[in-house]
């Protein structure tokens, strides 16, 4: 069984005005499934074969005369020298979507298709289902807490109940676990922790030293909805802060973690300038902190963070399956005054807070006041995220929105 995915539309659009289209993401998002899907009349050849890949690399013009485009070239971080055919065959031929390429966010990849493919390529990030997705929804608009989204929005969502939302987290949101009820959910992320340290991890950035590396990691999930500490990291995992950020852009690059930036003013007196950290996938960061239930991770000490960091992911999610680059922020002063997401678009600042309580209030809101001081920016609608059931008004531009609409 297939989920169609919203980003459908954006790499077909992709694909008329570019030679080659770059689906990328974490491993077992549903790249390989989505292009199959998509493009099920071209041919598709996968470099996880070792022969076909040494093929490639040995003979890449008896390669392409086998595969001539338009063609499907799965997980191609692992032979990134045929970028340079790939750019040579779209020089000569001036052709759209010859190649669909699809591959694990590895420094290789992004690193050859930025230097090779510039100007040539389409790059999209797919990643897990998103909760439309998840519940058959066409509605593929970005998220916006403006109350003209919200009312269209409304007419659409289909209601969660609170446990149904947790359950819904705490499994994740990788296709396979989704479609499949009975795979056992502790199997499943630890052969998938297994396969990512041993196969993106191990070979494509020689991190030799794998059990430190699954520690990083679980420390990391520990800490996701939270400001990143660098010397915290070192110290806890027993390694030096060079490696916590190169450990850290292995994790970023491989589509594991987002690193949410601060919002850069100078204006505000001492704002926070440190990162917050965020895992993509919540039942991965459950795994590794074993929050072994739905149950326990609903009434866990953390229950606060992984539900923010699954309110960002899913944003993160409305505008990359559209095709759209956002920028997105947080606010945090030195009286400890925060704004947990700021949605930066056309010089003005849409305020969200994230809470796992069904009935905020307007308390909730106080880190808005901060905005109060930006003169230069136009300050926008915005909310509370939350486990309410229906939306409503706050104030006349704040409402509480529930996660269904995102």
């Amino acid at each position: 069984m297939y989920i169609k995915r919203h980003i459908e539309e954006a790499v077909l659009q992709r694909s008329k005005a570019r030679g080659a289209i770059v689906v990328t993401g974490a491993r077992q998002v549903g790249k390989t499934t989505l292009i199959e899907n998509i493009k099920p009349d071209i041919p598709k050849v996968t470099f996880d074969d070792i022969l076909v890949r040494k093929q490639a690399l040995e003979s890449p013009s008896v390669f392409f005369n086998i595969n001539p485009p338009p063609v499907f070239i799965d997980e191609i971080q692992y032979a990134p020298d045929i970028f340079h055919y790939i750019k040579i065959s779209l020089d000569n031929s001036k052709n759209k979507g010859d190649f669909f390429l699809t591959g694990s966010q590895s420094y290789e990849l992004m690193e050859n298709v930025t230097e090779s493919l510039a100007g040539r390529a389409g790059i999209l990030e797919l990643y897990g289902l998103s909760l439309r997705e998840m519940k058959g929804e066409s509605w593929n608009i970005p998220f916006k807490p403006t109350l003209e989204y919200l009312s269209q929005r409304k007419s659409s969502i289909q209601p969660l109940g609170i446990n149904d939302k947790w359950k819904i987290i705490h499994r994740g949101t990788l296709p396979e676990l989704v479609l499949n009820s009975d795979f056992e959910w502790a199997d499943f992320y630890a052969d998938y922790i297994k396969t990512y340290i041993e196969r993106d991890v191990r070979r494509l950035t020689q991190v030799a030293d794998e059990t430190n590396f699954l520690k990083f990691m679980v420390v990391c999930a520990a800490m996701t909805g939270q400001l990143l500490n660098l010397s915290s990291l070192a110290n806890d995992v027993g390694i030096s802060v060079p490696t916590v950020k190169r450990w850290l852009s292995i994790l970023k690059t491989s589509g594991i973690i987002f690193l949410l930036q601060p919002y850069s003013t100078n204006v505000i007196n001492r704002v926070v300038k440190t990162p917050k950290i965020h895992f993509l996938d919540m039942g991965l960061a459950a795994y590794l902190t074993r929050w072994m239930t739905p149950e326990t991770l609903s009434i866990g000490a953390c229950n606060g963070n992984f539900f923010e960091s699954f309110v960002i992911s899913e944003i993160l999610k409305s505008y990359a399956n559209a095709g759209k680059e956002v920028d997105l922020y947080f606010l945090r002063d030195g009286n400890q005054r925060e704004i947990d997401l700021l949605i930066y678009e056309n010089n003005t600042l849409f305020p969200i807070e994230i809470k796992i309580k069904p009935e905020p209030n307007k308390k909730d809101m106080k880190g808005f006041s901060m905005l109060d001081e930006l003169k230069e920016t136009k300050i926008g609608e915005g909310g509370i995220i939350c486990m309410a059931n229906q939306l409503l008004p706050l104030d006349k531009k704040n409402y509480i929105i529930p996660l269904e609409m995102i």
